[in-house]
Formats: structure tokens, C-alpha cells, sequence
């Protein structure tokens, strides 16, 4: 199926969409929904975001059930998959009309996206797990890649909502692929940014300009979204969280716990990482009293 533009997007008739979950994430991916033109039910337990939601153009509501009576859509933004579970079963499912699609955007475990998938369907509905690449500034921006788990019917159901808040979306395979995707993209992350920050630290402690550093390595084979998109030394390279200091990004807090994810994953599926394992001992360490610097911060810890 070829991806569907901008402009063919755009030229669709609009939805009407509940949205639950309005945190740093939700919030800003409602509001792109509310500028594609969809009607939005925004649902939050926090009074603060449901009042920035209505300011967005969203239609605030302090029950979930309520939100999502008559829409063609639910998306989720939630905090674990326990959460996620206990608003589908007591929230969405036999709540929201039989027609709707539901797409759960969290980054939970895969077991727990399954689970809440066949409950969907087993009710009727068209469900996926849909969890997010590129932070909160491409929450805000639009530009989110979309890791999708599902049916073909599904993803082609969901796909319609997705555009309006991604650059990117991308079709992973089965329920439950999505998550699979989005926890071994951050395991590889993790790795990836505590090489980058050992090998930036090192070569500054061996007497090498760390912007010449950065010069040579982002142009030879040390090349990495870690280093070229994402320096974590702050006045090199690229402007990052590094240069705002790491208060911005993705939190510390946030990559432990895709990590930990990722080992409990591969730890039901027998796979050997044991560069993963060490890198979620590393953010364990660090995440003790920086879980809400951006993740890149560990170069501190070196």
C-alpha cells in the first residue's frame, strides 16, 4: 500500500477523535489532530492539561467513558501498560462505538499490547499499538514516526489518524510488532548514546578538541544519530538537549524504562543482549538522581 500524502490526507473528511492521555507527548499530538481538522475529546486527569487541551481546540473530559461515546477513533498517550489495561477494559472497550478504531500510542510491554488487542477485537473492534519515535518537540511538530502493530485492516483504519501527527508511518507487522519495534530502536539507542559519550569523553581527556573530534567521527565511520543529530557535549556538534543543559529531550526516566522493557522482552523470547543489560545498569545508576535530565546526560556520569 503506497503512504498516503499530505495533500490526499488533507482532502479526507474529518473525525471525530478521543484522545486520553494529555502528558508531555498526548498534548501536543492532540493539538495536531485538532489542526488536521478532526474534532477532538480530550481526556486527562490532570485539570492543567485539559485546560491547555481546550485552549488547543479540543473538547475537555473529566471522564474517560464519556470522551469516548460517539467518535470514530480513540487514541491512547499513557504512562505503563497496566494503565493502558484497566482504561480499555473499563473505559473503551464496550464504551466506544462498535466502528471505532482504537490505537494505544504508549510504550508498554508487548505481552500487554496483545492482551488488550485481542480484547478489542474479540468486542469488534479494529485495534493497534502504535508507539512513537522523535520525542516531545515531534509530538509538538508533527513529525513522530509511527511503529504500527495490527491487521492490514487495522493499520489502513489507523493510518487516517496517524498522518495527521507523523512524518512517518510504518506498518511493523502483527499486534504487539509495534512494541517490539519501539523497544529494541531505544535498546539500540541506549547503546548507542553511552559509546558516543565514552568515546567523545575519551578523546577530550586524551587532549583532542571535542569539536574536532565531532568533525572527524561525523564524517567517518563513528557516524550515529547519537553524535550527528543528538551530541550529548554541550557547544558541540549540533544543537541538542546537551546545549540546554539536558533539560529538554527524552527523559533519563523514560529510557530506563523502555529498558527494562526491552529486557523483560528478551528475556521471554531467550535472546543474548548483554550490551543492553549493561547499558539499563548504567541508567539505573544515573537515573537515580537524574531521571528527569535528558537521557544523553549520562555523559556526565563518565
Amino acid at each position: 500500500m503506497p503512504p498516503v500524502t499530505r495533500k490526499e490526507y488533507a482532502e479526507r473528511e474529518n473525525m471525530k477523535i478521543a484522545f486520553i492521555g494529555l502528558g508531555n507527548m498526548g498534548g501536543g499530538m492532540a493539538a495536531n489532530l485538532v489542526k488536521a481538522g478532526h474534532a477532538v475529546n480530550a481526556f486527562d486527569l490532570s485539570e492543567g492539561a485539559l485546560a491547555t487541551a481546550k485552549d488547543n481546540g479540543c473538547t475537555p473530559f473529566t471522564d474517560a467513558s464519556e470522551a469516548v461515546q460517539d467518535v470514530d477513533a480513540v487514541v491512547s498517550m499513557l504512562p505503563n501498560g497496566g494503565i493502558v489495561k484497566s482504561v480499555y477494559e473499563g473505559n473503551v472497550i464496550g464504551k466506544a462505538p462498535a466502528g471505532a478504531v482504537l490505537l494505544d500510542c504508549s510504550t508498554i510491554d508487548v505481552a500487554t499490547a496483545k492482551e488488550v488487542i485481542a480484547q478489542a477485537e474479540a468486542a469488534g473492534y479494529d485495534m493497534v499499538d502504535a508507539p512513537v519515535s522523535g520525542g516531545i518537540a515531534a509530538a509538538n511538530g508533527g513529525t513522530l514516526t509511527f511503529m504500527v502493530g495490527g491487521t492490514e485492516k487495522a493499520f489502513a483504519r489507523a493510518e487516517e489518524v496517524l498522518q495527521a501527527m507523523g512524518k512517518a508511518v510504518i506498518h511493523a507487522g502483527d499486534a504487539g510488532a509495534g512494541q517490539t519495534a519501539k523497544i529494541c530502536n531505544n535498546m539500540l539507542l541506549a547503546i548507542s548514546m553511552i559509546g558516543t559519550a565514552e568515546a567523545m569523553k575519551m578523546a577530550e581527556k586524551l587532549g583532542l578538541d571535542p569539536q574536532k573530534f565531532y568533525e572527524i567521527s561525523s564524517q567517518s565511520s563513528g557516524y550515529c544519530w547519537s553524535l550527528n543529530a543528538y551530541t550529548p557535549l554541550p557547544g558541540v556538534g549540533v544543537e541538542s538537549p546537551a546545549d540546554k543543559d539536558y533539560q529538554s529531550g527524552f527523559a533519563t526516566g523514560l529510557m530506563l524504562k523502555d529498558l527494562k522493557l526491552a529486557m523483560e522482552a528478551a528475556e521471554t523470547a531467550d535472546a543474548s543482549t548483554p550490551l543492553g543489560r549493561h547499558a539499563k545498569e548504567l541508567y539505573e545508576q544515573f537515573a537515580e538522581d537524574n531521571a528527569g535530565l535528558d537521557f544523553s546526560a549520562i555523559i556526565k556520569s563518565l
